[in-house]
């Protein structure tokens, strides 16, 4: 079955974001800014100067200005001689900026529709980067069946369903990932719990993450637990991945045509991602 649909929002014509060609900064603003994202295209959390440098396109002057100012703020922090990461104030500016995506009311609507269409378990993943990229389970609809009904244990909810290497989820969540995150995660175990249709070869796990940000979807065939297929779309925040919307279904009553699946599953994923981008009111301003 051949299906035809839009690139995800972010990818264009196969190129990461990350990997596209940068214009050298020009003002002071816009060279801090180029510093502070080079750590998110180097692979590890530690870097010398001279390499965080010519990943910003900067030399090596105007970076050691950038940076120092930085530690001063808590930016970024010193490790060492010349070494540097991202420090705790950037880690506040995340959680301040993912601390307004949207509530658990919203959520659990557009996830009942899904189910409603679909006849499937409906569920919501966010990517939680702490203790090494993962996704949790935030909310889920899932009807009629008891939790035990799905076969899974404690134990195998966590160990399996966090790993961002197994089932269509957390492949989703991957592909929109930068590349040095990427690679930690392939370099990680398959979970010895996971279905047999888990992709083990890390070639075949790279082009799939390709073709979901070619397509938008991801359909997983048993890869978490066994006599179990999904479907799933990614939940973005412009082109920031935040987590995805998972459909499954019993492999037994999964369609031959998955278009009907797709369609819903991305519809509730580009829901959610709306909701990302309405302007919200705060206590704080005055009119």
């Amino acid at each position: 079955m051949k299906i035809t649909t839009t690139p995800t929002t972010g990818a264009a014509s196969g190129q990461r974001r990350d990997d596209a060609p940068r214009k050298p900064a020009s003002s002071l603003a816009a060279r801090a800014f180029a510093v502070q994202q080079a750590f998110t295209r180097l692979p590890g959390d530690v870097h010398a100067l001279r390499v965080i440098a010519k990943t910003a396109g900067l030399d090596d002057a105007t970076t050691h200005r950038i940076l120092q100012t930085g530690v001063d703020d808590g930016v970024f922090e010193q490790v060492g001689r010349g070494r540097y990461r991202l420090g705790t104030g950037t880690a506040r500016a995340g959680v301040q900026a993912m601390a307004h995506s949207p509530g658990a009311a919203s959520t659990n609507g557009i996830l009942e529709l899904l189910h409603q269409a679909t006849g499937g378990l409906a569920l919501l993943y966010v990517l939680s980067p702490f203790g090494g990229a993962k996704r949790l389970c935030t909310d889920y609809v899932i009807g009629d069946l008891d939790p035990a009904d799905v076969g899974m244990s404690a134990e195998d909810v966590v160990s399996v369903s966090r790993s961002l290497r197994t089932g269509a989820s957390g492949r989703v969540i991957l592909a929109h990932l930068p590349q040095p995150i990427q690679e930690l995660v392939l370099a990680e175990e398959v979970p010895p719990t996971a279905g047999p249709g888990a992709i083990r070869d890390n070639d075949v796990l790279a082009a799939s993450l390709d073709e979901i940000r070619q397509l938008g979807f991801a359909v997983g065939r048993q890869e978490c637990m066994p006599g179990w297929d999904s479907v799933a779309a990614p939940v973005l925040w412009h082109d920031a991945i935040m987590g995805a919307v998972l459909m499954l279904k019993p492999a037994a009553d999964m369609p031959a045509d998955l278009r009907p699946l797709i369609y819903h599953t991305r519809k509730a994923a580009e829901s959610l991602s709306a909701l990302n981008r309405v302007p919200r009111t705060t206590s704080g301003g005055s009119d």
